[in-house]
């Protein structure tokens, strides 16, 4: 297995396939300027363009090795959102799977510049974008499988926590730890003053920390992105250092 993910990138690809999909769908099944609750500010049209943009920005990381100068969000005139979703991934899918997922890529996170993490990282995109259009078009949403919400749990923890906060230059007011326990999995977070990381634990270390959150892999997957409230999860422990692991989890995965 490459990279930092829990399962293997093939699945990723998988995953990419499907969920475009689905959104391509939902994005179809209201009108373009209906509001998104979980992207405030944005509606439908504008989770889909964004969607296909980010696309389209990764391919540019890849081919590129390094940053794109402008972020192409528009179809072409005369282009449907759902063609700008579905060709954006074509191309991006052909240049992620002529390469093996531990073959060196530039990205934004230093600690895993490989395909492997542009893999995961657009999988989850995708994945959090389509329930949040679902939502927003009154569709059925379709379950999300327990292999990957579980992943994307580590990734909003390991990556976005643990990584993205400290390149922000974020951490808490005073030192607490917070445990996440989905599907056997056991992280802990710890945040406070000159301190923000968060990685994989042992149980018995989890059973140590300050505050516990868990819950059934997409409830906590949904809630870990700010898509579901607290009542999708059962927290146990010290209210206070839950509340500031919640608060610094939503700026990291904003």
């Amino acid at each position: 297995m490459a990279g930092k993910a829990l399962i293997e990138h093939g699945r990723f690809l998988e995953v990419l396939g499907i969920e475009v999909e689905l959104l391509a769908e939902a994005a179809k099944a209201a009108p373009v300027d209906t509001p998104v609750p979980a992207c405030p500010g944005f509606t439908i049209g504008e989770v889909a363009r964004h969607v296909g943009g980010v696309y389209r920005v990764a391919r540019r990381w890849l081919t590129g090795g390094e940053a794109p100068r402008e972020w192409p969000r528009n179809p072409a005139p005369g282009q449907s959102l759902e063609d700008y979703l579905r060709t954006g991934l074509a191309e991006l899918l052909g240049e992620l799977s002529g390469h093996d997922p531990r073959e060196r890529a530039a990205g934004w996170w230093p600690q895993d510049q490989t395909y492997g993490f542009w893999m995961r990282r657009l999988a989850h995109e995708t994945t959090v974008h389509r329930y949040d259009v679902q939502e927003a078009a009154g569709t059925p949403i379709t379950p999300i499988a327990e292999d990957l919400a579980t992943d994307g749990v580590d990734e909003a923890l390991t990556v976005w926590f643990g990584g993205r906060l400290p390149m922000l230059g974020l951490s808490g007011t005073t030192g607490r730890s917070v445990a996440v326990q989905v599907a056997g999995h056991h992280w802990i977070a710890r945040a406070g003053p000159g301190q923000t990381e968060a990685r994989r634990c042992s149980a018995e270390e989890a059973a140590q920390a300050d505050g516990l959150v868990s819950g059934s892999p997409m409830p906590v997957y949904l809630w870990s992105w700010g898509r579901q409230g607290h009542q999708s999860v059962t927290w146990d422990g010290d209210e206070d250092a839950i509340g500031q692991f919640w608060a610094l989890l939503r700026l990291a995965t904003r």
